[in-house]
């Protein structure tokens, strides 16, 4: 199994495994992608609880229309190997994909990568559970070209700009503000990743936001990262669910003006031409792949 299978992320919502109540409404929420939380929000006394709360939960309730995922706990921790044993030996073919946190190097990908595929063969799962990954930590980053291309298991890569500022060094505070740093303080690590996630044909994601009363702000993180290539943006509250599904989706003006520039150049290319004019815009072979790339794909794969 080689192929990755495509899956809607514009909005990746965090629910914590230790809670029954909010694991059902996650699965009654708009978010495309759910991914049940192992590591912060879960207490170290709750992690072993939280394991079987969660299989119970993916087995029972509705996740329809959903990625159904799991964070577990990062390599360095005694948790992360039973994180990933008793979750998939419990939930089987109810889980789509693992989310590993602190992801260092390739190997640590492989790790889990190697393990799945064991578990797989001994419960004779049919579907190839995907691995996604957190860059959050500066090693991380320094090796993110070579994490993206570890395995065609990993299905996307997140940018923890919360943990990766504390291994940075920096603070996020007044970012933007006069008295704070002009820019966009994670442009560049954004940028890259987006660049590893593409080269490897993985999808990239943005990270959470934390203050969940600020949706202007929320919304420009969203925009920035949209506008950089990435496909969505955690939710770490109910509330960015539709933020995140607005910003990441295209507009339905966008994508019926990119159906008739796409049919169009595909009638002109039938009789030989290379370049047309529709509207006063030179279409070529180009730029309908820009529209294929922006609009189009995530078109198809939201259902517009």
């Amino acid at each position: 199994m080689t192929d990755r299978p495509r899956r809607a992320r514009r909005v990746q919502l965090s629910t914590p495994g230790s809670s029954e109540k909010m694991m059902q409404k996650a699965s009654e929420s708009k978010a495309d992608h759910v991914f049940l939380d192992l590591e912060d929000a879960v207490a170290p006394s709750q992690k072993r609880d939280a394991r079987k709360k969660i299989v119970q939960a993916l087995k029972t309730l509705n996740w329809k229309g959903k990625t159904r995922c799991v964070r577990i706990n990062d390599l360095t921790t005694e948790y992360a190997f039973e994180d990933i044993i008793e979750v998939v030996e419990g939930a089987g073919e109810h889980l789509d994909t693992i989310m590993m946190t602190k992801v260092m190097t390739p190997a640590d990908i492989l790790f889990a990568d190697k393990l799945l595929h064991q578990l797989e063969k001994k419960l004779k799962l049919k579907n190839r559970i995907g691995l996604e990954a957190l860059i959050e930590e500066v090693e991380g980053m320094q090796n993110v070209d070579a994490i993206a291309k570890s395995t065609p298991r990993l299905e996307c890569l997140v940018f923890g700009m919360g943990d990766f500022s504390a291994s940075m060094g920096v603070t996020n505070k007044n970012v933007g503000e006069t008295d704070g740093y002009p820019g966009d303080i994670w442009h560049y690590a954004r940028f890259r990743l987006v660049m590893a996630c593409r080269a490897a044909g993985i999808d990239p994601v943005d990270g959470p936001f934390a203050d969940f009363k600020n949706p202007d702000a929320y919304r420009e993180e969203c925009r920035r990262s949209m506008i950089l290539g990435c496909v969505g943006k955690w939710a770490i509250h109910p509330s960015q669910i539709e933020h995140a599904l607005e910003i990441y989706s295209p507009k339905p003006e966008d994508v019926a003006r990119a159906r008739r520039l796409e049919k169009a150049y595909a009638e002109a290319e039938a009789q030989g031409l290379g370049a047309i004019n529709v509207d006063g815009i030179m279409v070529d072979v180009a730029s309908i792949r820009i529209l294929r790339n922006t609009i189009l794909n995530k078109a198809d794969l939201f259902g517009m």
